[in-house]
């Protein structure tokens, strides 16, 4: 009887050490999402738009080759080929 009292204290002893405290869940520690909000980037729409408009009249003034007078004196209505066939 003596052995099953000392196999039932030590048991016991045992049991009590691991279970004390009871359960602990553990902790995710998660680390914040830190988003960097870029600058909204400025558009000069405003002044682009109208100066390329303004460059497209420019160059179709430019090059407007509709010349009514002849300079070179040569009347080929509107024919450049040398070969009269």
């Amino acid at each position: 009887m003596t052995k099953f009292a000392t196999f039932a204290a030590a048991l016991s002893l045992t049991a009590t050490s691991a279970l004390a405290g009871g359960y602990v869940a553990p902790v995710v520690e998660v680390e914040p999402v830190v988003i960097d909000a870029a600058p909204a980037a400025s558009s000069n729409a405003g002044l682009v738009v109208p100066a390329l408009l303004l460059l497209g009249v420019i160059a179709a003034v430019a090059s407007d080759d509709d010349d009514d007078d002849d300079t070179d004196g040569n009347n080929n209505n509107g024919n450049d080929n040398d070969n009269n066939n």
